[in-house]
């Protein structure tokens, strides 16, 4: 567990959590075991992504994947423990003082973006379309579930963390989560067709060996591009809610999109 965990990352769905809870005034203390909980539903997922019946990687992070290291039934309960991991902390950390139905949305949360009409539908539909084509709209449907619903539900989590927020605030954070998150899937798309393992720290080309639909092959690498930059703008527009509070998620916005790795 602490080998697919402790092992570097981007640590983006925590960061969200941080950014997301400290632009709203929440406690910092209150915010670890939600930033916890969704790096480790995170990190659970890439151990099973990784194993042969899903994606079949043997590297991840610029290490050998967790059933390389160890086997492939040590990989399974593991990431079965991380899941369990994450609800437990979610369920009973003592510095997040918060009222207990709010608790309780927090974990509803995560479960849904999680499970069937999450990233787990999400994974199913993505395994069940390769060597097809999809179109933009159904390619779109599977990554907000796949990817976009962890990021979604990371910065919900430091929403829910923070004090009482206007509907309207709550309104444009979702719709910035949404935005980036998206945005996320998009940039892993063009870097699986542009970056190089070495950097990626996981196989490049990957999607396209193993006939994945992407933003890339739907759309091409410009129209990609152009999809990814019109979700910045979205994200960003959404940010103007918060003023100079939301300066750290307009930075980490344009990470997202822009990064290497």
């Amino acid at each position: 567990m602490r080998y697919a965990t402790l092992n570097g990352g981007k640590r983006v769905r925590a960061a969200l959590v941080y950014l997301t809870g400290e632009a709203l005034g929440a406690d910092e203390h209150a915010l670890d075991a939600p930033a916890c909980a969704v790096e480790l539903i995170h990190a659970y997922s890439l151990v099973h992504d990784d194993l042969p019946c899903m994606d079949n990687d043997d590297l991840r992070r610029g290490r050998p994947s967790c059933h390389r290291a160890y086997d492939e039934a040590t990989a399974l309960l593991v990431g079965d423990a991380l899941q369990s991991l994450a609800f437990e902390l979610l369920a009973g950390d003592p510095a997040l003082v918060i009222d207990p139905a709010r608790r309780a949305e927090m974990i509803v949360l995560l479960a849904r973006a999680a499970g069937s009409t999450g990233m787990a539908g999400g994974q199913a539909i993505d395994l069940a379309s390769v060597g097809t084509a999809l179109t933009p709209e159904l390619l779109e449907d599977m990554h907000r579930r796949k990817t976009g619903a962890l990021i979604h539900a990371a910065a919900m989590l430091g929403v829910l963390a923070a004090p009482a927020v206007a509907p309207g605030t709550h309104a444009a954070l979702d719709r910035y989560a949404r935005a980036v998150g998206l945005a996320f899937q998009i940039a892993d798309d063009i870097l699986d067709v542009e970056g190089e393992t070495a950097a990626l720290g996981k196989s490049a080309g990957k999607d396209r060996r193993h006939g994945k639909p992407t933003y890339v092959s739907v759309l091409g690498r410009e129209g990609a591009r152009a999809r990814a930059r019109d979700l910045e703008r979205e994200a960003l527009d959404a940010l103007g809610v918060l003023g100079d509070n939301g300066r750290a998620l307009a930075s980490l916005a344009g990470f997202i999109i822009d990064r290497r790795q």
